[in-house]
C-alpha cells in the first residue's frame, strides 16, 4: 500500500500526515523541532492565551522553519463561549487564518470541555466564516450536533487532557466515527504509541498530540513512534480486520484437508 496516496481533507485543505502536534511543554524549541521532523506532522496547534502572536518575533514562530506547518490557533484557557469567540477573533486578526480549535474548559479538576458553551461558540464562529474544529467529550449526540452546526471536524477526547490514560471508551469513539460525516480527530489523553494505533484502527481520521510527545523522555523518538503507530493503525483499518467471536475457530479446518 502506498501511504503517500492516503490523504485526508480538513476544511478545504488536503493533508498526508494524520498527526497534529501541539507546541507546549517541550524542553526546548530545538527538541520540539526534532520531534516534528520525526513525526512528519503538517499541522501544529498553539494556544492564543499562552503565546502572544502580536509579538511573534519573541516566540518560536519567528523561526522561518516553522512556516512550513499549517497553524491551528486554539482557545485553550477559555471558560465561556464569549471568551472563546473573542480569542478566535484575535487569532484571525493576528495570523490571517480563519482556522480555530475551540476549547472551552468546563471543569477545573478534570479539564473536561463544557458542551453547552462549546456549541454556543461554534454556532457563532461558523457564521463568522471560521473553519471550526471543536474539542469535545466522547458524546455521540454532541458530536452530531457539532456537525449540524457546521464544524469542519469533531475532536472527541480519548481521556482527560494531559492524563496519558489512553482510549477509555473505544466503543463510543467508534459510534461517533460511524455517525458523522466530518473527520473525527482524537484529541487529548493519548499516552503512547499503542493508543495512537488503536485510534486509527477504530477508523478515526487523525490524532492530536502534545503531552505524550513533549513530555516523553525522548520527544523525537516518541514522535517517530507515534508516526509509525498511526501508519500501522491506518493500514490495519483499511485492511479490514476479522470479526470478533467468542469461541475458537481452527485456522486449519479439517474440511480443507479431507477435500484436497
Amino acid at each position: 500500500m502506498d501511504l503517500s496516496k492516503d490523504t485526508w481533507k480538513l476544511g478545504e485543505k488536503t493533508f498526508h500526515s494524520r498527526i497534529i502536534l501541539g507546541t507546549a511543554r517541550y524542553p526546548s524549541p530545538a527538541q520540539m523541532k526534532e520531534a516534528y521532523i520525526a513525526a512528519e506532522n503538517e499541522i501544529i496547534t498553539v494556544s492564543i492565551r499562552r503565546v502572544n502572536l502580536q509579538q511573534k518575533e519573541k516566540t518560536f514562530l519567528a523561526d522561518d522553519w516553522f512556516k512550513r506547518f499549517h497553524l491551528l490557533p486554539n482557545t485553550s484557557g477559555c471558560y465561556t463561549a464569549k471568551e472563546a469567540i473573542l480569542v478566535a477573533q484575535l487569532a484571525r486578526e493576528a495570523t490571517g487564518s480563519n482556522w480555530i480549535k475551540v476549547e472551552i474548559t468546563g471543569d477545573e479538576t478534570t479539564l473536561l470541555p463544557d458542551p453547552l458553551e462549546t456549541i454556543k461558540a461554534c454556532e457563532v464562529l461558523v457564521k463568522e466564516g471560521f473553519v471550526v474544529l471543536p474539542y469535545c467529550s466522547d458524546d455521540l449526540v454532541l458530536c452530531q450536533r457539532l456537525e449540524q452546526v457546521g464544524c469542519a471536524a469533531v475532536m472527541p477526547l480519548a481521556a482527560p487532557i494531559g492524563s496519558g490514560l489512553g482510549i477509555r471508551n473505544a466503543h463510543q469513539l467508534q459510534l461517533i466515527k460511524n455517525s458523522v460525516s466530518v473527520p473525527v480527530i482524537i484529541d487529548a489523553g493519548i499516552g503512547t504509541a499503542s493508543d495512537a494505533c488503536l485510534a486509527m484502527e477504530l477508523g478515526c481520521d487523525a490524532i492530536l498530540l502534545n503531552t505524550a510527545v513533549a513530555e516523553a523522555e525522548k520527544p523525537a523518538q516518541m514522535g517517530l513512534a507515534m508516526k509509525l503507530a498511526v501508519q500501522a493503525g491506518r493500514v490495519a483499518f483499511l485492511s479490514g480486520r476479522i470479526p470478533k467471536i467468542f469461541h475458537g475457530k481452527a485456522s486449519s479446518p479439517l474440511e480443507d484437508i479431507i477435500g484436497s
